[in-house]
């Protein structure tokens, strides 16, 4: 008999409640744990993200400590400081609650912009080479717009893929004892055909990770 892997995320029904939010899960596969999610943001975090951030991208790039630019992942990106201002405050808390995991444990919220052609080739998020101490467990992926055509999040090993709706999300995690399961969380994000791709991104560390 397997038996099956324990999990981060900690939930009961279809509905999530945070301090400040109601978040619905509408699909799921159970190992690894892949949520879809909606009403994560509302419209106007999703607007006021894509504005605190648009004069603040740079190059993508790929990599640990070493970040590199890389054909690997075409788009723009940025991150936020830690409680930049009073929405980032917001969001990062109810992630955090969303993610069953500190606010400690975090790294630092990006924004990825893709355009047209723009794409993030098939990788894990979690570091594969080195000796890493403190490695990165579950991710949560945040959609700032719409897409009008391309731009999904796509699980190849798994063959699923979940197209970008403003407000919504994807979650999942990779930290079990069966590496299998981690190696399933491949994902790519594809070529945006039409329109454009905005997502916030958090990462969370098995440990903690904030310096404050």
């Amino acid at each position: 008999m397997t038996v099956k892997e324990q999990t981060i995320f900690n939930s009961c029904g279809n509905v999530i409640k945070t301090s400040d939010k109601e978040i619905h899960i509408i699909g799921r596969i159970d190992e690894p744990l892949i949520l879809i999610l909606e009403n994560v943001l509302s419209h106007e975090e999703c607007d006021v993200l894509i504005d605190l951030a648009k004069n603040r991208l740079q190059r993508a790039k790929i990599g640990g400590k070493s970040h590199v630019e890389s054909d690997i992942r075409t788009s723009s990106s940025m991150f936020f400081e830690e409680n930049e201002n009073e929405c980032i405050k917001k969001v990062e808390t109810r992630v955090s609650e969303l993610m069953n995991i500190p606010v400690s444990h975090a790294e630092p919220l990006q924004i990825l912009h893709y355009k047209p052609g723009e794409q993030y080739h098939p990788h894990f998020d979690y570091f594969t080479s080195g000796n890493v101490v403190n490695n990165r467990i579950s991710t949560l992926i945040m959609y700032l717009s719409d897409v009008e055509e391309g731009g999904e999040t796509y699980f190849p090993s798994l063959r699923l893929a979940v197209t970008p709706k403003k407000g919504s999300a994807v979650y999942f995690e990779y930290f079990y004892n069966d590496y299998r399961l981690n190696e399933l969380t491949l994902h790519a994000g594809n070529p945006v055909v039409i329109g454009a791709k905005w997502v916030a991104t958090q990462w969370m560390r098995r440990q903690s990770h904030r310096i404050t």
